[in-house]
């Protein structure tokens, strides 16, 4: 490939993706659809800008490489440890359970038995790179569907090398299976061995040293080091995001992990990108538009099954019964391993006929349809639960508690465990009937009902509770139920968590005096800390920090006014920032001046022969 023509490919798959990307996102469609449809636009079966498919996919596995690299690098070996009955007994689990109908469709649709397993393990396998760029999106990584997804591919990632293997095996029928076969292993077992030396051993020293050299050589070194384990590992037939994700995980403990992910992060997102255009450039629509009646079966079929299989087998692996056609939607897809399974099975000519390039057609496909099944989901669930008729509230058996407790997710949590630690009685209302029941397993006196209803706050006794504490992390609701209790028992305090400014002023505005912005003493607090690290005395820190929330809350006072206005809103806030540099300088200089000399603790004041400070600064 000559130079320009390299660049023009690199400028054509640029430009596909900015005109693509945002467009599937606006749509509401997701970032892998994008890259998808921008790989079928310019592919050798679209356009044919870019003729070489298959060139441009096998660089851009190095996107996968790289995910699975930072992956491992967010997982140490005990966390690893701590998930292996999910990924060898929840992965082969859902493999087989996969696998086996995938395969008898197969025989039935007229291929060897061979043919048939290899096809079956094969589709059974799901796409790392579009489940895990889907799961990111929709922030389900860290949840429990999303947790238990990725124990499924990790497996999976596993299981691709012993199936890569025994497709020569099935090829060569007759004979046999030669003793050579003890060579392959133990290289095999040479290059895990090397890669876990290389990871624990002498990569930390050499990061060490490298890191003193400067930033982009230790980006570079990072890069060869990723890329070295994976050259390695493809060179006994492993596969090579299954080593760098080994590599990340030896390097998890690592103090350099965080500078890792970072240099590691753009060449990620970039050849991902990439990897999921060069999968749209697969797409023959060619051989579709010969076959679509066969194709569509095809594709429907072996993600019908797929989807079928997940979502039975979603119970057992853990997920709850609520998100099983979620976990089903995430990973019924074909594979990226796939791709590379077919071409093995092609050149040993295990798969008859043209059945490697509809299969390969197949998984490409199911990837692109793996948005949309999302979009499908979630729009049935939505029809679902506004169908369904709604649990009934549960029967309030206490109805003398001092405290009411509306809405106990992260914030009213934190409120409830100090009250009841403190020998307060509560009564916590709560909305989400997974949350009331996890609770209740806890013996928390917590009741599924909506809080904003009149009759339920009636059930929970708020003619004669002390106060409400309004915890509902929906903005509006929160408004509704602080309106309702002005009106129906205006003798019952309340005091609320805001999520922002407008969600305060909007509470302010109903009557509450006492609230919190739910992040604004954390980061006031974290601010506090790093004005001590940067050297400012601790007493001046705090110091600050008061001036601060005291100038913070009297311009939401003033705003409170004028909220309405968003031009004197806006004119506001902007002086604000200009009162709030000439406080801090007055009160820079009054602390200079009541401090003199100042000290950072008691201990150095005694040090230093006495206590010059005045009474008032001794607090801190």
């Amino acid at each position: 490939m000559s130079e320009h023509s390299l660049l023009m490919d690199a400028v054509v798959y640029l430009a596909a993706a900015v005109v693509c990307v945002p467009i599937a996102s606006r749509l509401k469609l997701g970032s892998v659809l994008g890259y998808l449809a921008a790989g079928c636009i310019i592919g050798p079966f679209g356009l044919h800008i870019v003729p070489d498919a298959e060139a441009t996919l096998l660089f851009a596995e190095f996107g996968v490489v790289l995910m699975l690299f930072v992956i491992g690098l967010e997982l140490d070996p005990k966390q690893l440890w701590r998930l292996r009955r999910a990924v060898f007994g929840g992965g082969s689990l859902q493999l087989l359970a996969a696998a086996l109908p995938l395969g008898a469709g197969a025989l039935l649709l007229g291929l060897p038995w061979q043919a048939a397993l290899v096809s079956g393990l094969a589709l059974g396998l799901s796409s790392t790179a579009v489940s895990m760029q889907t799961m990111s999106e929709k922030n389900l990584q860290a949840t429990p569907v999303g947790r238990i997804a990725f124990a499924v591919l990790l497996f999976q990632d596993i299981a691709a090398i012993p199936l890569l293997a025994i497709v020569p095996l099935l090829a060569a029928r007759e004979g046999p299976v030669s003793s050579a076969g003890v060579w392959p292993t133990l290289r095999v077992l040479s290059a895990v061995i090397a890669v876990v030396v290389i990871g624990r051993f002498l990569t930390p020293p050499i990061l060490r040293a490298v890191a003193k050299t400067g930033r982009e050589v230790f980006s570079a070194f990072t890069l060869l080091l990723v890329l070295g384990i994976a050259a390695l590992m493809a060179s006994v037939g492993i596969s090579m995001a299954l080593g760098a994700f080994l590599a990340g995980v030896l390097l998890a403990g690592s103090e350099y992990r965080h500078a890792l992910e970072t240099d590691i992060e753009p060449f990620r997102g970039l050849l991902m990108g990439l990897f999921f255009i060069a999968v749209g450039m697969s797409v023959d629509f060619a051989l579709l538009w010969s076959q679509p009646g066969f194709v569509a079966l095809l594709i429907l079929g072996f993600q019908a099954i797929k989807a079928l299989t997940l979502a039975l087998v979603a119970r057992p692996l853990g997920v709850s019964p609520r998100q099983n056609w979620l976990f089903a939607a995430l990973l019924s897809q074909g594979g990226e391993f796939a791709f590379v399974v077919f071409g093995v099975a092609r050149t040993a000519r295990l798969l008859p006929g043209r059945w490697d390039a509809l299969l390969t057609l197949a998984v490409a496909l199911s990837m692109a349809l793996t948005p949309l099944a999302l979009i499908l989901h979630d729009w049935v669930q939505a029809r679902l639960e506004s169908k369904s008729p709604r649990r009934e509230a549960d029967e309030i058996e206490d109805q003398h508690a001092q405290v009411i407790i509306a809405g106990f997710g992260r914030f009213g949590q934190i409120v409830g465990r100090l009250l009841f630690a403190s020998g307060v009685k509560a009564t916590v209302l709560d909305f989400d009937p997974d949350q009331v029941e996890l609770l209740k397993r806890f013996d928390f006196r917590v009741y599924y009902g909506d809080a904003t209803r009149l009759d339920l706050l009636h059930a929970a006794g708020a003619e004669h509770a002390r106060l409400l504490v309004v915890a509902i992390d929906d903005p509006d609701a929160s408004v509704r139920l602080v309106e309702s209790v002005r009106e129906h028992f205006p003798k019952l305090a309340m005091v609320a968590r805001a999520r922002n400014v407008p969600h305060w002023q909007r509470l302010r505005s109903a009557g509450i005096q006492i609230l919190e912005r739910e992040t604004f003493e954390s980061a006031l607090s974290i601010g506090r800390r790093a004005l001590e690290v940067l050297g400012v005395r601790a007493f001046e820190a705090k110091e600050r920090a008061d001036a601060f929330r005291r100038h913070n809350l009297a311009s939401l006072e003033q705003m409170l006014a004028i909220w309405a206005d968003e031009a004197q809103r806006t004119n506001l806030a902007r002086s604000a920032r200009d009162q709030l540099e000439q406080q801090m300088e007055r009160d820079r200089a009054t602390l200079d001046r009541q401090v003199g000399k100042g000290w950072h603790s008691e201990a150095e004041a005694q040090e230093e022969g006495g206590d010059r400070r005045t009474p008032a600064l001794v607090k801190s």
